[in-house]
């Protein structure tokens, strides 16, 4: 691939979200901010239902908010897992 980056494999959505239910996530939204938590369920639509979340905002958490509907077209994309994300938006943008 051009440029060192990483080559994508497509994934599914659907499952891929339904695999993802219980365990932690990373959700980035559109305006920049993050939110971390558990994912509690999904609909038809790929809204996402938080548990346990926090914000975050800029790198820093922002506050802890626990449960949060975020509806999908908010949602720019998300990451299984809670690994800190501020290293991984730098190299996404170089």
């Amino acid at each position: 691939m051009a440029g060192g980056g990483r080559a994508l494999d497509p994934v599914n959505p659907k499952p891929f979200l339904a695999s993802l239910v219980g365990s932690p996530v990373v959700v980035r939204l559109k305006w920049g901010m993050e939110y971390r938590g558990r994912l509690t369920s999904t609909d038809a639509y790929f809204n996402v239902l938080l548990g346990d979340a926090e914000e975050w905002v800029g790198g820093a958490m922002a506050g802890r908010i626990g449960e949060v509907l975020i509806r999908c077209n908010n949602v720019l994309f998300i990451r299984a897992g809670l690994e800190n994300t501020s290293d991984d938006a730098a190299t996404m943008a170089s």
